[in-house]
């Protein structure tokens, strides 16, 4: 393998790549959020689906984040910090969920 660094090729030399932040899909159904675990990287996106026929709103316990989610559309949140987020929907209460990032 050769790497160009400062103009120069060497031999052997492999240099980070950075990796590319990605998007998480869960989807909202029959009242559920599927799946009800997810874990992300700090940067990554996730998208909530609502597949159902009713709003509901993904909502951080500690209200790191809260996503409106009209029927039939989409809403999304992209992670910046590392922890466990717990989150339910504040229409329906016993639908709930957990996003855990990492770095």
């Amino acid at each position: 393998m050769l790497a160009l660094v400062g103009g120069l090729l060497l031999p052997g030399v492999f240099l980070p790549v950075a990796a590319s932040a990605e998007t998480i899909t869960v989807k909202v159904s029959k009242l559920a959020f599927v799946p009800a675990s997810v874990t992300a990287k700090i940067g990554d996106t996730i998208e909530w689906a609502n597949a159902d026929f009713v709003d509901h709103t993904a909502t951080a316990t500690d209200k790191a984040f809260d996503v409106k989610l009209p029927a039939g559309k989409t809403g999304s949140v992209t992670l910046s910090q590392a922890g466990t987020f717990p989150y339910f929907c504040r229409v329906h209460p016993m639908m709930k969920g957990t996003i855990a990032v990492t770095e």
